[in-house]
């Protein structure tokens, strides 16, 4: 039996759309958006967002996993901040003009890989910055990123990301962080839920699966809540207790949310770090109390 890989088993035609359409939002906000305002992300202007998504002489994201997944996942685990530093020092005096051309490169470069790369590709292992994952599970991750910075654009004078790249963020969490746990040997999984549909994975050692679900079920392990404050969360945007304590968010069977917690201690910036390391902490100790109203949910 051949191991299953998430979305990556879903195919090109799954994931593309998913990927470009919040190419193409994130570009729409990018293209109305003042790129000097600042960010709500310290010492970040929307500039800096913009510039670190771009394709660049100096910094070709797109074909380095490529290359990367041809030499069956070679090369080192990149340091995202590091790179994020380099990149966004090199490009800071770039002008408007120059940072919204590095963006529809990025977007160019994906294009190209769903169009002319050989489906074999997809489910190879390239590295990225959480560890080795198939590079069409690499690739989605985009959606991911792009929508957590479409919402890090809405302080800027931005419209919000629409409700389908948000699901698409989603998306790629969730495949992601199944990867993540059958590399760790978990058995186990969680549902993101969200009143209009969400996403939850079912991982072991031998591969994990990925399925949306429909709007406000889940079963098992969950976290529950708007779409946008699930990605805020996930990504440490937002500090997740109070929303916790104030009900927007929602956390179902800690106990078995607690079995995925070994992640964060393998791959501490991983997306979602923050609700797993949330729930480790309800376990005992001074959050014994906030363990209780998760358990009310």
């Amino acid at each position: 039996m051949e191991r299953q890989q998430g979305l990556a088993d879903a195919g090109r035609d799954t994931v593309s759309g998913m990927v470009l359409g919040a190419w193409d939002a994130f570009l729409a906000q990018a293209e109305r958006v003042d790129l000097s305002r600042p960010s709500r992300l310290p010492g970040w202007r929307a500039h800096e967002i913009c510039v670190h998504l771009g394709c660049w002489e100096d910094h070709a994201a797109m074909a380095d996993l490529i290359a990367s997944a041809r030499s069956a996942g070679a090369g080192s685990q990149p340091d995202p901040d590091a790179v994020n530093a380099r990149v966004t020092a090199a490009h800071r005096d770039a002008s408007r003009e120059e940072v919204l051309a590095a963006l529809h490169r990025n977007r160019e470069a994906t294009v190209r890989y769903l169009a002319d790369e050989p489906v074999e590709l997809d489910t190879a292992p390239t590295v990225s910055v959480v560890g080795r994952l198939p590079l069409l599970s690499v690739v989605l991750g985009q959606a991911y990123e792009l929508a957590v910075h479409g919402l890090d654009l809405v302080p800027c004078g931005a419209e919000p990301p629409p409700a389908e790249v948000l699901q698409s963020g989603l998306a790629a969490l969730t495949d992601v962080t199944g990867a993540l746990a059958s590399s760790c040997g978990i058995t186990g999984g969680v549902t993101l839920a969200t009143p209009d549909g969400g996403w939850s994975f079912a991982a072991d050692p031998d591969g994990w699966v990925v399925r949306s679900v429909p709007g406000g079920e889940h079963e098992g392990p969950a976290v529950e809540g708007a779409a946008d404050l699930l990605l805020e969360a996930a990504s440490g945007r937002i500090n997740p207790v109070p929303a916790v304590a104030t009900r927007k968010l929602k956390v179902h069977d800690v106990g078995g949310l607690l079995q995925l917690a070994p992640i964060v201690q393998k791959v501490p910036g991983i997306p979602g770090g923050p609700i797993l390391q949330l729930a480790a902490r309800t376990v005992g100790g001074p959050a014994a109390a906030l363990g209780r109203l998760f358990r009310r949910g």
